[in-house]
């Protein structure tokens, strides 16, 4: 079974290929090219490298959600259009849960932390429980003062409890992050600290088999927040 992982939720452009549950290639970007212009450009190119074709993938596993407006709709666009004319299933995989695989296998709690803008993140808590992800907190968006909250609050279950925190919030919210944090806490390395589709590929085989797939037309993303259009038409029409 070929899968295609697609994520272009934040500011990382990412695509990769799962074969035989073996990663057989994976493309990531994180520079100032707009995901429109980088991602069926990295497809193209690791499709060639595995000498593999487009009509040879099986099913097309997403980050649906949350993220960035834009770039969930470009990466939408391009999952349901690939969808569409090979006729093959999707997998919305939510992105927080696809940022958080990246450290399965870690032992401990581990927090994602995307930048929402407005003094939030999208962020949720999650734990490894028999080398498999555990949802403690399901994705959501919230303030880093109410996340830490919440990490604080698990020593009141498990007083050895730590936690690493990654994503691109991280850096954003530091400062509060190392005054708010009692519980002992670390941050993610480099090379696992922003969203990657070789994650999302591999959750995505694992919710597929759960049978957590959709066609191309039945998929939506995730927003969990109205954009800021939608925002400030709501503001001018409440009365």
């Amino acid at each position: 079974m070929n899968i295609l992982g697609l994520d272009s939720s934040g500011m990382v452009a990412s695509a990769a290929l799962l074969t035989e549950e073996i990663l057989a290639g994976e493309y990531t970007i994180n520079h100032k090219l707009t995901h429109s212009q980088t991602l069926l450009s990295m497809l193209d190119q690791m499709l060639k490298m595995a000498e593999l074709t487009i009509e040879e993938i099986d099913l097309i596993a997403v980050a649906a959600g949350p993220g960035s407006f834009t770039g969930l709709r470009i990466g939408a666009s391009t999952a349901k259009g690939l969808g569409l004319a090979l006729d093959k299933p999707l997998v919305p995989v939510p992105t927080v849960d696809g940022l958080s695989y990246n450290l399965l296998g870690c032992g401990t709690y581990v927090c994602p932390m995307m930048d929402a803008r407005r003094q939030q993140v999208y962020t949720g808590i999650y734990f490894d429980e028999g080398n498999r992800q555990k949802t403690v907190l399901a994705q959501t968006a919230m303030s880093v003062e109410d996340i830490a909250g919440k990490l604080n609050a698990l020593t009141e279950t498990d007083p050895q409890a730590s936690v690493i925190v990654l994503g691109d919030g991280v850096p954003v919210y530091r400062e509060k992050l190392e005054k708010l944090l009692e519980l002992p806490w670390r941050e993610a390395p480099a090379h696992l600290s922003r969203q990657r589709a070789g994650a999302v590929a591999v959750l995505g085989l694992e919710l597929f088999r759960a049978g957590k797939s959709c066609t191309a037309d039945e998929f939506v993303p995730e927003y969990l927040r109205l954009s800021q259009a939608e925002r400030e038409r709501a503001q001018k029409e409440t009365p």
